[in-house]
């Protein structure tokens, strides 16, 4: 059919001129654009430390490995106050999983209203599987935002999470999140199962269905000591095919490319096309997407925090960071792009290392 607006033309239709990029401190990073100055302003927090109980094969509690964990005989209050101390302005609580697809989040829900109001700290929440004790217990303690993995199939559920769940258990923690009120950032892993593409136009149609205030898509990234470590990332133009269908199918929620996707060239490939196909925001973006959006007529606007922070209009907290910063060592402005003599396209150091 002919005449129907693309992508980037319905992004234009309800979004200003803009390009959010999010760097918050879940890793080390920088680019010859962009050095972040303050790498701990948001940090990602562990309730289980590196544990995890269903060892997905994508992940086997790797991702665990760099967050600060909440340590035996600490609350969340006091592990948050230490952080506000170093410098730490909001947090993603986190953690592994339990038999059921939840992380036990409820024994540390009665501190979030302290960490907002006492420290003035933002608090997203990655929730896992949602029960409707944990809905209840996450709209009582006023969570700034709620995360979940949305998984369309249940053969994702059963090979790649170990879970004896089905996608109507996904659906119903939506519909637990919604009903409550609580804003909600599903995610969507592409590629998730073995780097192929079984359920996730599906799980698209589910996240959709509700009220949401962002949707963050990631890539699979293969990782080292995973069942999927000599797996071939999932093809490109399936993911940038996805990015269009994704912002054809929610023209005015916020879409953004999230922290997970796979380094060096097709980096690159993948950032480009989310600008072109009408993403509103890029995590972690690869060296010289920032001068891209620019060219594109977008004007960039910098945030030292999580993606999905993208709601509620006015992006006031923690950035932007609108005035250029000079990169240490080179004698320019973030935003100048690469040169010659840049060394590596990105560079992409070891997670931060807290002290809790």
């Amino acid at each position: 059919m002919t005449g129907l607006p693309g992508p980037a033309a319905v992004r234009r239709a309800h979004f200003p001129d803009v390009m959010d990029f999010y760097a918050p401190g879940l890793k080390r990073w920088r680019t010859s654009e962009w050095a972040p100055v303050a790498p701990r302003r948001f940090l990602p927090v562990s309730v289980t430390g590196s544990a995890c109980a269903l060892s997905c094969d994508h992940c086997r509690g790797k991702v665990l490995g760099g967050m600060v964990s909440v340590r035996a005989g600490q609350d969340l209050f006091a592990l948050a106050a230490r952080l506000r101390e170093q410098g730490t302005e909001g947090l993603l609580v986190s953690g592994g999983s339990t038999p059921g697809g939840g992380v036990p989040l409820l024994a540390h829900l009665r501190h979030i209203p302290r960490i907002r109001q006492e420290l003035g700290m933002r608090v997203i929440v990655h929730s896992g599987l949602v029960s409707p004790e944990l809905a209840a217990g996450l709209s009582a303690s006023g969570a700034d935002g709620v995360m979940l993995d949305v998984i369309g199939a249940d053969e994702t559920l059963r090979d790649v999470y170990h879970l004896d769940l089905t996608v109507a258990d996904v659906d119903r923690s939506l519909r637990l999140l919604s009903e409550h009120g609580l804003r909600t950032i599903p995610h969507i892993v592409l590629g998730l199962h073995y780097g192929r593409f079984v359920g996730e136009h599906r799980a698209l149609e589910m996240a959709i269905g509700y009220n949401v205030a962002a949707l963050v898509l990631v890539v699979l990234v293969p990782l080292a000591g995973t069942p999927m470590a000599d797996l071939p990332p999932p093809p490109a133009d399936q993911v940038t095919d996805f990015f269009a269908a994704a912002r054809l199918a929610a023209p005015a929620t916020p879409v953004n490319l999230g922290c997970a996707r796979p380094m060096g060239a097709l980096k690159g490939e993948l950032d480009r096309a989310a600008i072109d196909l009408g993403l509103n925001g890029i995590a972690y973006p690869a060296d010289g997407v920032i001068e891209y959006a620019r060219s594109r007529g977008l004007t960039p606007r910098l945030f030292e925090f999580c993606c999905s922070l993208t709601w509620g209009g006015s992006l006031t907290w923690g950035g932007p960071l609108t005035e250029s910063r000079p990169l240490a060592g080179s004698g320019r402005q973030a935003g100048d792009g690469p040169q010659a003599g840049d060394g590596p396209q990105e560079r992409d150091w070891a997670r931060v290392q807290v002290t809790g």
